[in-house]
C-alpha cells in the first residue's frame, strides 16, 4: 500500500513538472475544452430552469366556453345544464366551473399591468364563461366536445387552453434530445483535444521515457503522470466552463427580467446546484482521463522498448 501511494505521489509531482515546463499550452487546452463544455452546460442550465416551471403547468385538457357578452347573468348560470348534458351524451368526465364576468374582472384588476387598461374601458368587457377540466383519459374527446359545445345557443367562443402546454412538453423533449446529441459530439471533441495535447507531451518526453524504460520502469509507471495531467485538464476545464456559464447568466437575466415584466411575472435563470456541478466536473475529468489514456497507450506503443 505504501508503494502504491509513493507511485501516485511521484506521478502527481511529475504531472505538475510537465505543466510547469509548458504552462501556456496547458492553459490554452483548458480554455479550448472549457469552451466546448460550456455549450452543453449552458443548455442543461436552461433546461433545468425551465423544467420546474413546465412541470407546474397542468397538461389536463381544459376547455374555456365564453358566452355571448349580452347574455343575462341568470341565463348564463342556466347554461350549466346544457353543457353538462353534452358531457353526458359524449360520456366525458369533466369538472365544470362557472366564472361570472364580475369575478373575472376583479381577478384581472388585481394584476398591475392590466388594471390601468381596464380602468380606461369604463365598463366590464368580459363575458361570463365556463371552464371544463377534462380527465387525461378523455383528452382524445376534446375536439369532439369542442365541436358539440359550439353548436349550443348563447355560446360565443370555445377554446382549448392546454394544447400549448403539450407543445411545450414536446418541445422540451426535443431540446433534451438535441442537448444529448450536442453533449455527445462535444465529448468527442474534448477527448480529441486531450488526446492531441497528451500526444505532444509524450513526444517531447520521448528521450526521458526511453531512459526510464532502460532503468526498469513499467508502462503503468510511465502512464500515470499523463493520466493525472489529463484529469487535471478535465477538472479545470469543467470548473472554468461552469464559471463562464454562471457569469453569462447575469446579463441574460437582466434581459429576461425586462421581458417577464411585460407579462406581470418573474423568472430568472439560476446556475446549476452543487451536486450537478460536481457531477459535470467528474464527467469532464473522465473525458480528460479517456483522452490521456488513449493517447498514451498509442504513443508509447510506437516508442521502441
Amino acid at each position: 500500500m505504501t508503494n502504491w501511494f509513493r507511485q501516485h505521489a511521484y506521478a502527481l509531482r511529475a504531472a505538475f513538472t510537465h505543466l510547469r515546463a509548458a504552462p501556456g499550452n496547458f492553459l490554452f487546452n483548458v480554455l479550448v475544452v472549457a469552451i466546448a463544455l460550456s455549450l452543453p452546460i449552458a443548455g442543461l442550465t436552461v433546461l433545468e430552469n425551465i423544467r420546474p416551471v413546465a412541470s407546474q403547468l397542468s397538461i389536463e385538457p381544459e376547455i374555456s366556453v365564453f358566452l355571448k357578452p349580452d347574455l343575462a347573468s341568470v341565463d348564463a348560470a342556466a347554461m350549466a345544464t346544457p353543457i353538462k348534458n353534452v358531457l353526458k351524451d359524449l360520456k366525458v368526465s369533466a369538472k365544470v366551473k362557472f366564472v361570472p364576468k364580475d369575478k373575472a374582472l376583479a381577478a384581472m384588476e388585481g394584476t398591475n399591468s392590466l388594471a390601468e387598461v381596464l380602468a380606461t374601458l369604463g365598463g366590464n368587457p368580459l363575458p361570463d364563461a365556463y371552464v371544463l377540466s377534462l380527465a387525461n383519459a378523455d383528452s382524445n374527446k376534446a375536439d369532439q366536445l369542442t365541436t358539440s359545445l359550439r353548436g349550443l345557443d348563447n355560446i360565443d367562443v370555445v377554446q382549448v387552453d392546454s394544447e400549448w402546454v403539450k407543445r411545450l412538453a414536446a418541445l422540451l423533449q426535443v431540446l433534451q434530445m438535441v442537448l444529448l446529441f450536442l453533449a455527445g459530439t462535444l465529448a468527442v471533441v474534448v477527448i480529441v483535444v486531450v488526446f492531441n495535447a497528451t500526444r505532444l507531451q509524450v513526444l517531447s518526453h520521448q528521450a526521458e521515457i526511453s531512459v526510464s524504460r532502460m532503468l526498469g520502469a513499467t508502462n503503468s509507471f510511465i502512464h500515470k503522470p499523463y493520466y493525472y495531467t489529463g484529469a487535471m485538464l478535465g477538472v479545470l476545464a469543467g470548473g472554468l466552463a461552469l464559471s463562464l456559464v454562471a457569469l453569462s447568466l447575469q446579463p441574460l437575466n437582466q434581459a429576461i427580467a425586462e421581458f417577464a415584466k411585460l407579462y406581470a411575472s418573474e423568472f430568472h435563470l439560476s446556475p446549476l446546484g452543487i451536486l450537478p456541478s460536481l457531477g459535470l466536473i467528474a464527467i469532464s475529468k473522465i473525458l480528460g482521463l479517456c483522452g490521456a489514456y488513449l493517447s498514451v497507450r498509442r504513443q508509447l506503443s510506437k516508442i521502441p522498448q
